[in-house]
């Protein structure tokens, strides 16, 4: 019963977090403005996930099955030719039998379930945080097009403007006509750059509609940007939470637990199966009269017992039960080994991207911008040529969208963290970019 209690209780509350989120209708564009709106729409709708759910359902009942009896035996006997007795001819028989397994198997058995059921419920939540962790790497790389549409459109702009400038020059001799073709090279080249990425939206939206079980069609709109964030945490701490939260390790020690009660079930068939039963015959009267008890119905009490003579048979099963929960332990270890590398590893390109982000945010943006600037003045004062300015100016578009592809990497990894981790960590928001 505690079991089921358990079981029925993580049902509950994975549905109090859902439930009040049925309302939202999936095609409609204004529920998804941020991160946190395509998640839980995923959560609502993705076909894979309402899956996992309906596996973990379904392995809960199993709990019920293990801990019942098996179905009473009822026979039904004819005399197509009747046995004469004293107290009368013997016409038809009833015969009821309930069997019960050797104590302490069923108890086995629902345990078993029970920790088949978790391991279950740890499979739909590692699926979640799949599912989740594709969600955030299509949302960022989706939030990092808007962006680069942004940015180019803006160097796009100020390239018109260095336009209008040399036009001016050139008109009072003091720049070339070369200036003024290779402005407009490089405004043909930019504004391909935006056609390709105009033209790559409808495919990213495609992958987040196909995520939150959206019609690929429909339009997107272009979400808020979400806060990058940065984690203190050592190494160590994440490595705790990766042997305590992850999911598919928590999925193999559950299983480890329902082999070593399938063990529990496999020693005890060496035991009889004991069965119990009544048996009751139908009796007409007695030929002769005047006899005692004639017409009397006999009842009979029964009990019967299995014979567990097969040894070997029994043996093997036990072996078998041994060897599945070994080769679970095995499996389990080996995969916490291979999460604490891939998690050591995705840290450290966590930590490398926030360092490079933080770098291009003081740093390499604010002095391009300011060279640009000066590289501005100084053509204007005829100091440096104009292929000095332009390249100042590819410098900062560059920086720019390295700057904003470090932003969305930086989710991407923290959300590959966090699915290993199978736990949200602790977050400090970074400062917005200095303009």
């Amino acid at each position: 019963m505690k079991h089921k209690l358990v079981i029925l209780f993580m049902i509950f509350l994975t549905f109090i977090i859902f439930i009040p989120l049925r309302a939202q209708n999936p095609d409609d564009n204004e529920s998804l403005n941020n991160l946190e709106d395509f998640l839980r729409l995923a959560a609502l709708n993705n076909a894979a996930l309402k899956a996992g759910f309906e596996q973990w359902k379904a392995a809960v009942e199993q709990v019920t099955q293990a801990r019942s009896l098996p179905d009473p035996m009822f026979t039904y006997g004819y005399f197509i030719k009747e046995v004469e007795t004293r107290v009368g001819p013997q016409r038809q028989k009833f015969e009821i039998m309930q069997t019960f397994p050797w104590f302490g198997v069923l108890e086995a058995r629902e345990d078993e379930a029970a920790a088949l059921a978790k391991a279950a419920y740890q499979r739909y939540e590692t699926e979640k945080l799949k599912l989740f962790h594709e969600v955030k790497q299509a949302f960022y790389e989706y939030t990092f097009l808007a962006q680069a549409i942004k940015i180019t459109e803006e160097n796009l702009q100020l390239l018109i403007h260095f336009e209008e400038i040399t036009r001016t020059r050139y008109a009072t001799a003091t720049a070339s006509h070369p200036d003024i073709i290779r402005v407009q090279i490089e405004m043909a080249l930019l504004e391909d750059r935006l056609k390709s990425l105009t033209e790559l939206r409808p495919a990213l939206a495609a992958r987040l509609n196909a995520l939150v079980n959206r019609p690929s069609q429909l339009p997107l709109p272009w979400p808020a940007s979400p806060p990058y964030q940065d984690i203190s945490i050592e190494p160590q701490t994440l490595h705790q939470l990766l042997v305590k939260h992850n999911p598919q390790l928590q999925t193999l020690q559950f299983e480890i637990e329902s082999a070593g009660y399938r063990e529990i079930v496999a020693q005890k068939r060496e035991y009889p199966n004991i069965g119990i039963g009544l048996s009751y015959i139908d009796t007409g009267s007695a030929v002769m009269p005047n006899v005692d008890d004639s017409g009397q119905d006999p009842i009979m009490a029964m009990i019967t017992l299995s014979l567990p003579i097969w040894s070997d048979k029994n043996k093997a099963a036990q072996r078998q039960a041994q060897a599945g929960r070994l080769q679970k332990t095995h499996q389990k270890n080996q995969l916490e080994n291979d999460l604490a590398a891939r998690i050591q590893k995705i840290f450290y390109e966590f930590q490398d991207t926030n360092r490079k982000i933080k770098l291009y945010q003081d740093t390499i943006i604010p002095k391009t911008r300011e060279m640009l600037t000066a590289s501005e003045t100084a053509y204007q004062a005829g100091s440096i040529d104009f292929l000095s300015l332009i390249d100042a100016q590819r410098l900062l578009l560059r920086y720019q969208l390295e700057y904003e592809n470090a932003l969305a990497t930086s989710g991407q990894k923290l959300a590959e963290l966090e699915m290993l981790a199978g736990t949200e960590l602790n977050q400090t928001e970074l400062p917005s970019e200095k303009k």
